[in-house]
């Protein structure tokens, strides 16, 4: 067979791999198309050969890759490049019906000279669809047409969006250079938009929203296209190693992809942004941080990283990585996406576990006497009871129960002297009498603990635990070093009479929602593995920290400054109108870095639009259930969403039983489910409603982020600290703040936020003068809310 017909596609096996917008061309047409996609690829792969197939020729991409055509059932066609003589293929692109092979043929198809990606731009559709939109837009619906009519005035030109960046500016900046003729064309934000919804290359989308947000090319450069580019220089001209980068690449493997194209599949076990890929495939000297806002993708890069540590081990049976986060819940749902991420091959290797769940089995394998676990209910009742004992009333539960787990635990103060002496960096300050009453309190607190029932806590359980596995790595250490002194020679009797094979617990760790675990936890995970590379990798963002206070990582031993330490900004869940209000929720509050830094959510930005947050004000309490009811019916109804994709956040699990009763009650009907500590079942079609708190790792469809109202978020409780007590008033304001923040970015499509009375002093300023008001859509002739439609506060 001659070039021009495409080289020789011999019999034999191959390697199929399914490209990032062929990806999103399936989950835009279905599952008929995923699974006629599925077929084909099985066929592919088994017999490259196949008549059945029905592979013809297009065109030579360039010397080393050709394009075909095939044909996927009846109505589906698919665009596929091959490299290596045919043993590399890769779909590039999928379309269905009548013209499907029309719409394929003209397709244009290059390599990026700055990503080195293989990507594909529709250029005709992009000019029917986008450019011509403002020519149509300016023609009423019922104008005559143009035939009939005197030739119109020519309309006054606008100046393209884009107009003060040059050819080669967009270019060097990695917007695909097919483009530029259509880009020159758009002048409105409507074309802009729908020029988004046209499965652009990744990274030209994401250069030019930066750059539709003003921002300044070199920042673009140096946060988004830097990101982009591979260690080696770029070929335009050289398919097969294209191909082979990882952007133009799943990150799993070909077993996996086939069974990925399923409807149901998640993007995120296939594709991993440049910067995810060198975070979650790369060698550290020690450990490594990742942090990054809501919907950035870090738990993403965390399973990744497991799966990649675990592809590094040698052959056994062992599980030698970890990966643990802050509660039970989180601890299953991460097992769940390493299963779909590799299987049950993957998880042999790894533990999965809740840092508590982890510190009990230590402390049960020690066989210390324990003491039946409080959970943190009962802990915080026995506060309360202590203080009514001793008489101490100056401190209520919350700061005592902080201060013993954050401070007394944290500095390990087994005495009093201890306690007066520790810092206590990032909690409010207090004198030197005011601490020894503290200290009281905290004896009279443990001394209930020990009367029997014994009983104990979790965070001195994770205390116990660190104690316990710093020795245990002492005994590590020790009888490495005699080993060393010996020649290295195995020392089977001393390491038989120490009762066991010393060695540490694990090889690497990773960590999930880091900014939520204690000074404990962190003693504990330092302990169980040797300082090395690799040895830590955690991710996490202070912006959400909604238990724990502050920890600096250095301080417990966990070293992740300068090149160990990352940032992620691009929000792949939240729509770019939804973040920019959850942003202002938190704007000029200092965060921490998870160390002895700051940080902040600067290039924090979402590639999604949509509708603009909802803001509805009542007069009272029952009037905004009762809206809030309507609304979820409307959108359920009319719009077609489903009750268990919505969802009601509210400040305290008594509001909560609140709305459940409403919503639940005629006229409404709703079926709803109040969210608890054991989650709730994935098969339930009912309406979530939660505490803040709850909403921590969740994401749904529609969020009504409900009683944002004055003196309840913040709860009126802290303005009792503003005066007497400015450190700890500063403090709340700030967790108030990060959980508000945590449960508006839950919300993918729409937020609707809602109150009774004045708005909270966290929403903007004309909230309350801007805002729908409820008791006009619960008039019968009221209007409707428009769930297309938005207020913009």
């Amino acid at each position: 067979m001659s070039h021009g017909a495409g080289r020789p596609l011999g019999r034999g096996r191959t390697r199929v791999q399914v490209g990032r917008q062929a990806h999103e061309d399936m989950h835009r047409r279905g599952g008929a198309v995923d699974d006629a996609v599925g077929e084909f690829v099985h066929r592919l792969r088994a017999d490259r050969a196949n008549r059945a197939l029905r592979l013809s020729f297009l065109r030579a991409a360039g010397d080393n890759g050709d394009l075909y055509l095939a044909h996927a059932g009846t109505r589906c066609t698919l665009l596929l490049l091959s490299t290596d003589d045919g043993d590399e293929m890769r779909v590039l692109a999928v379309r269905d019906g009548a013209r499907a092979r029309e719409e394929l043929t003209r397709l244009t198809v290059e390599i990026n000279p700055v990503s080195g990606a293989v990507e594909v731009v529709d250029q005709s559709e992009v000019s029917a669809n986008v450019v011509a939109l403002a020519d149509r837009s300016e023609t009423a619906p019922d104008a005559p047409t143009p035939e009939a009519t005197a030739p119109a005035p020519t309309s006054t030109l606008r100046t393209p969006l884009f107009a003060q960046y040059d050819d080669r500016t967009l270019v060097d900046l990695g917007v695909v250079s097919s483009l530029l003729p259509a880009l020159r064309k758009v002048t409105t934000d409507e074309q802009f938009e729908k020029l988004l919804t046209h499965n652009l290359p990744e990274l030209t989308r994401d250069v030019l929203l930066a750059l539709r947000d003003r921002v300044d090319p070199e920042d673009v450069q140096r946060d988004i296209t830097a990101k982009w580019r591979p260690d080696e220089n770029v070929n335009p001209h050289d398919w097969a190693r294209a191909a082979q980068r990882a952007v133009s690449q799943v990150e799993t493997d070909d077993d996996a992809v086939l069974g990925a194209l399923g409807k149901s599949f998640d993007a995120w076990r296939l594709f991993l942004h440049p910067e995810q890929q060198r975070l979650a495939t790369g060698d550290f000297k020690s450990s490594a941080k990742v942090t990054g806002g809501p919907g950035t993708g870090k738990t993403v890069v965390a399973l990744h990283r497991v799966r990649h540590l675990v592809d590094r081990l040698t052959p056994g049976h062992s599980r030698p990585v970890l990966l643990t986060s802050y509660n039970t819940n989180l601890a299953l749902d991460l097992k769940e996406r390493l299963r779909q991420l590799g299987g049950d091959e993957l998880l042999r290797r790894v533990d999965v576990k809740s840092v508590d769940a982890l510190a009990r089995e230590i402390v049960q394998e020690s066989r210390l006497p324990l003491g039946l676990p409080m959970d943190d209910d009962a802990a915080m009742n026995l506060w309360h009871t202590v203080r009514t004992e001793t008489g101490l009333w100056e401190y209520d539960a919350d700061f005592l129960d902080a201060e013993f787990k954050h401070v007394i635990l944290a500095g390990g103060c087994g005495s009093w002297d201890t306690y007066r002496r520790v810092s206590r960096s990032g909690r409010p300050r207090i004198s030197p009498a005011q601490r020894h009453k503290v200290w009281q309190l905290v004896q009279a607190y443990k001394a209930h603990l020990e009367a029997p029932p014994r009983q104990t806590t979790y965070a001195l359980i994770a205390d116990r635990a660190a104690d316990l596995e710093r020795r245990r790595m002492d005994r590590v250490e020790t009888q490495a070093r005699y080993k060393d002194e010996q020649g290295g020679r195995d020392l089977v009797h001393r390491e038989a009479g120490s009762g066991m094979w010393l060695r540490p617990r694990y090889q690497h760790i990773v960590v999930d929602e880091a900014q939520d675990l204690s000074a404990s936890h962190w003693r504990m995970l330092r302990a169980m593995v040797r300082k090395g590379p690799n040895d830590i990798f955690l991710v996490g963002d202070a912006h959400q920290r909604i238990y724990g206070s502050r920890v600096v990582l250095s301080h417990q031993g966990i070293e992740i400054r300068g090149r160990a330490s990352r940032r992620l900004t691009l929000n792949y869940r939240t729509t770019r109108q939804i973040l920019g209000s959850a942003n202002r929720l938190i704007e000029g509050s200092p965060f921490d870095d998870l160390d002895t830094g700051t940080d902040n959510l600067n290039g924090y930005r979402s590639v999604l639009t949509g509708l603009a947050p909802q803001f509805w004000r009542a007069p009272d309490r029952l009037t905004e259930m009762r809206a809030v009811a309507t609304l979820i019916k409307e959108r359920h109804d009319i719009h077609g969403t489903p009750y268990f994709a919505m969802a009601v956040s509210v400040p305290d699990g008594g509001s909560a039983t609140e709305f459940a009763g409403i919503l639940g009650s005629e006229p409404y009907s709703l079926p709803v489910v109040e969210m608890g500590k054991g989650g709730v079942p994935a098969d339930s079609d009912a309406v979530r409603i939660g505490t803040m708190h709850r909403f921590k790792g969740l994401e749904f469809q529609r969020v009504f982020l409900t009683s944002v109202g004055d003196g309840q978020v913040p709860h009126q409780r802290i303005e009792q600290y503003r005066l007497q007590n400015p450190d700890r008033y500063r403090q709340e304001e700030q967790r108030a703040r990060s959980l508000v923040f945590v449960a508006a970015t839950r919300a993918r499509d729409e937020l609707v936020v809602t109150w009774s009375g004045r708005a909270s002093r966290f929403l903007p300023p004309d909230a309350d003068g801007t805002a729908y008001r409820a008791t006009d859509l619960l008039r019968q002739d009221g209007p409707p809310s428009g769930s297309s439609g938005s207020n913009a506060a």
